[in-house]
């Protein structure tokens, strides 16, 4: 948005601010959370506190530099706000569990490490945030984030003290993260309606797992090599010897486990159905897919069901659950390439690919909140400071969603958005 947009609903975004931010205490501060809105909005290649001042008629460097960095507005309950207001507006099909990098020089940023980096391909030194979105066809918005701390920060006391880490903030896995993030998102009485991830949550059986306990349904990505069996394997035991303790029914005979892959190849192109799943910004978005129902093999999911079993009958027959096994089979490839489980009951498969693919939009939020907005444009170091910029560029990714959903709205797209177009793999 240029100067003159940002003037034109400033009206409105008063309205917005006095709403989401109603928990931070000083009026002092809501006008500068007014302030920083109205910079990470407006048009702008940098987004840092001394590029946004000098753009601002009423912006004071040192003022936002202390707001953004040193205040000690609590960040947690203006992320509530923002998402109990935005989850009706959205009318989110699902919500989308995802993580971004912010490639960074140096080690004394907070949760800065050598590891991979999306942003970049490749292993680079860089923060990661996992995040949890309300996703529909035409809407999208950050609800929740989590701040990934690396292995190497557990226990550096140095660098936890001067970045100020909390002292019950250790090193968590990403999908233990995102769990986390739902988990918060629940005590605001917001539940999911399913949610959706890549294969880099939904290849792990114990988030899968974590999902059914909290009874949340899910379609999640998985790689091709992740082992199934045929939805009519029936588990057997041996024959019980009187002795010791009788044996757990097992998958012990034909058929084996199968790779995904091989399973989806083998049913042979004929059997995939051609299906479009929304309109792309060149020509329906159309490929084949298969889906067909399967059991989670291998030794960790047999543990999982087993326990979930014995949780909730007191006893195990040895049978797996059945999920969904969804595979694409693009034209021009000589095998299915995409793959995706789903815990949904019986859904049409329109609607099941409809739901595999609208991670796009997290997608979308990404590029608009990293190059639109500034995501990764912090040049602070401090844990509250992350977080409260984080929570910052959340609010005003949360606005411009309002704008564009009101009816009627004459409100420009922000520049990353009209420059931005989904990638034809989602």
């Amino acid at each position: 948005m240029d100067a003159h947009e940002v003037n034109r609903v400033r009206a409105e975004l008063a309205l917005f601010v006095a709403d989401v931010f109603a928990s931070v205490p000083r009026k002092d501060q809501r006008a500068k959370s007014d302030c920083c809105l109205r910079g990470l909005m407006m048009d702008g290649r940098r987004k840092s506190i001394q590029a946004m001042a000098s753009r601002l008629p009423d912006g004071n460097e040192q003022s936002l530099q202390q707001f953004v960095n040193q205040s000690t507005w609590d960040a947690v309950p203006v992320r509530r706000l923002i998402a109990k207001r935005m989850v009706p507006q959205v009318g989110a099909d699902a919500w989308a569990v995802d993580d971004v990098s912010f490639p960074k020089d140096g080690r004394m940023s907070v949760g800065v490490a050598p590891q991979y980096c999306g942003a970049l391909g490749k292993q680079a030194n860089c923060q990661v945030a996992v995040s949890v979105h309300a996703v529909s066809d035409t809407a999208s918005c950050p609800l929740n984030w989590r701040l990934f701390l690396p292995p190497q920060w557990a226990d550096d006391a140095v660098r936890r003290r001067r970045t100020g880490v909390p002292k019950d903030v250790g090193h968590r896995e990403k999908w233990r993260l995102a769990l986390d993030a739902l988990d918060e998102l629940a005590t605001w009485q917001l539940v999911p309606p399913l949610v959706v991830a890549d294969a880099g949550y939904g290849q792990n059986a114990d988030f899968r797992a974590a999902l059914a306990e909290r009874e949340i349904r899910y379609v999640v990505g998985i790689r091709g090599d992740l082992t199934v069996q045929p939805h009519d394997a029936v588990p057997a035991a041996p024959a019980w010897s009187g002795n010791g303790r009788r044996p757990v029914p097992r998958y012990r005979r034909p058929p084996l486990p199968v790779a995904v892959a091989e399973l989806a190849a083998a049913a042979g192109r004929d059997a995939f159905a051609e299906v479009t799943w929304r309109e792309g910004s060149r020509s329906p978005m159309t490929s084949r897919f298969l889906a067909v129902q399967v059991r989670p093999a291998g030794v960790r999911p047999r543990r999982l069901a087993q326990a979930a079993a014995v949780a909730e009958h007191g006893r195990w027959d040895g049978v797996l659950p059945l999920v969904w096994l969804l595979a694409e089979w693009p034209d021009g490839e000589d095998k299915p390439t995409r793959f995706w489980l789903s815990d949904l009951p019986d859904t049409p498969i329109p609607e099941l690919v409809r739901l595999a693919k609208i991670r796009w939009r997290i997608e979308h939020d990404y590029r608009e909140l990293k190059h639109g907005l500034g995501l990764d444009h912090f040049e602070g170091r401090s844990w509250n400071g992350w977080h409260q910029h984080a929570t910052l560029v959340t609010a005003a990714h949360a606005f411009l969603t309002e704008q564009r959903l009101a009816p009627k709205a004459d409100t420009a797209d922000s520049p990353s958005t009209r420059s931005s177009t989904p990638s034809r793999t989602c």
